[in-house]
């Protein structure tokens, strides 16, 4: 790797910049892993456990264009404008319009295979063709931007700061604007979704060309030989710390977000209270932003981002624990765990994507060669797999407590939809710590070694 001396130094320009990059992902991914199984279910008709089977089948097309599209990045060379960064203008267009027609409500009324193939098709553009071709670009530019660890934490936090407040906008916002009374239940508007997915799909544009704007690629990273991909994938499902993170990773998403997803029917339907929701979402975000962000970089380097974010993954667990013992009878009680469960992984989610550079520098040195965008590819399919894995999950569950649009109040039903929503998370948070402690092997002082190795490497 060799610095690009022509470029303005790392700055407080970049740490923005990146934090945009996340933004626009998360303005259609948050929504489509938050609200999409609410609107097929309650506007479009369609049982849950469909919704969560072909959002599960999407995933095999994943499989294919995630890791290709991870090699075209890495065997590329860059342009004027970088290897990566051209990608946030080509691909921020498609991946909007892509997301805003999944929610079309005008459908609703259509016969029920067109709003299944609807369904399918849209969902299908946006998660696996487009979604794919500009995320695993802006992902794998941590590395081009700069090669001093330290720098990479502040990215990481900055990209988990955009990824909050894409979090806050929807989670506060939505439940607020989407809901309509119904004869005095709170149900959610079809059309004030599609007018929703529109503003939204506008807002990712605008965020990803902030992203372009303000960041650099100032690592001219080496490219890749155009090899077998299999045989590079063969090299690289023998690394543990790999392997653990993609584990750890898969957990984590399919945790996350089913309890978020299962907060769209623990707060309308159990206890009757959207705004409550609103405050949930508004507050579980601005705990990250005043807690974690701020904190995350010196508690990481204190004790090490794998230590950090297991004890902070199985602090939310115990939390999730309480909730259903203690049942609080109020929405807004209801609020204070749900906000001390995602302040707890927030901790995890503010240094992930460091972790994920610590990986590709692990296998460079296992292996020889720098495969950032393979890599990042193969860990963008595992979230994908565990965001499919929580649609399919919570789908599933949701069948099994019984819900549909006929018992969507029925006490019996919605109390078993409480029970889920504590213990199913809980468990999975657990099982996040358990993998990190047990399968990821980087600590903190392995992370320094290899640092060091690098930095020797590079500059013969």
């Amino acid at each position: 790797m060799a610095a690009n001396s022509s470029q303005r130094p790392f700055g407080f320009a970049d740490r923005v910049g990146y934090m945009f990059g996340d933004l626009g992902n998360d303005f259609t991914f948050i929504l489509s892993s938050t609200f999409m199984m609410k609107f097929y279910t309650d506007v479009m008709g369609v049982s849950p456990g469909t919704v969560g089977l072909l959002m599960m089948l999407a995933r095999f097309v994943d499989a294919f264009t995630d890791v290709g599209m991870g090699r075209w990045v890495d065997t590329v060379r860059p342009t004027r404008h970088g290897r990566f960064r051209p990608w946030l203008l080509r691909i921020c267009g498609p991946v909007a319009v892509s997301s805003f027609l999944i929610y079309q409500s005008w459908l609703a009324a259509a016969p029920y295979g067109v709003r299944l193939v609807w369904m399918f098709v849209t969902y299908l553009l946006w998660g696996s063709v487009f979604y794919t071709a500009i995320n695993i670009p802006y992902g794998s530019m941590a590395s081009a931007i700069t090669d001093d660890p330290a720098q990479r934490t502040q990215l990481s936090t900055w990209r988990t700061i955009g990824s909050t407040l894409a979090g806050m906008v929807i989670g506060a916002g939505t439940p607020l604007l989407a809901y309509v009374t119904v004869n005095g239940r709170q149900v959610l508007s079809g059309p004030r979704m599609t007018v929703i997915a529109g503003v939204f799909s506008i807002a990712a544009v605008a965020s990803y060309l902030a992203c372009f704007a303000l960041v650099r690629e100032r690592v001219t990273l080496p490219v890749s030989e155009r090899g077998s991909p299999l045989k590079l994938l063969g090299e690289l499902a023998t690394s543990r710390a790999l392997i653990g993170i993609l584990l750890a990773a898969i957990l984590l998403l399919l945790s996350m977000l089913m309890l978020n997803g299962m907060a769209n029917y623990v707060f309308p339907n159990y206890y009757g209270n959207v705004a409550a929701q609103s405050t949930a979402a508004l507050a579980g975000n601005a705990a990250i932003l005043a807690v974690c962000a701020p904190t995350a970089g010196a508690l990481s380097k204190r004790f090490g981002k794998r230590s950090l974010s297991a004890a902070a993954c199985l602090g939310s667990s115990l939390v999730l624990l309480a909730c259903w013992w203690v049942r609080p009878a109020g929405a807004y009680g209801f609020v204070v765990f749900f906000t001390l469960a995602l302040m707890g992984v927030g901790f995890f989610n503010t240094v992930i994507w460091a972790m994920i550079t610590d990986v590709i520098d692990d296998a460079e040195l296992r292996t020889g060669r720098r495969s950032d965008g393979t890599i990042y590819a193969v860990y963008s399919f595992s979230r994908k797999l565990g965001q499919a894995f929580s649609s399919g999950l919570t789908g599933a569950l949701l069948g099994l407590a019984g819900y549909s649009e006929a018992t969507a109040f029925d006490p019996a039903v919605t109390g078993r939809i409480f029970t889920i929503a504590c213990v199913a998370p809980a468990m999975g948070f657990a099982a996040v710590a358990a993998v990190l402690w047990l399968v990821y092997p980087l600590g903190r002082k392995q992370v320094r070694e290899n640092a060091a190795r690098l930095a020797e490497k590079h500059s013969q």
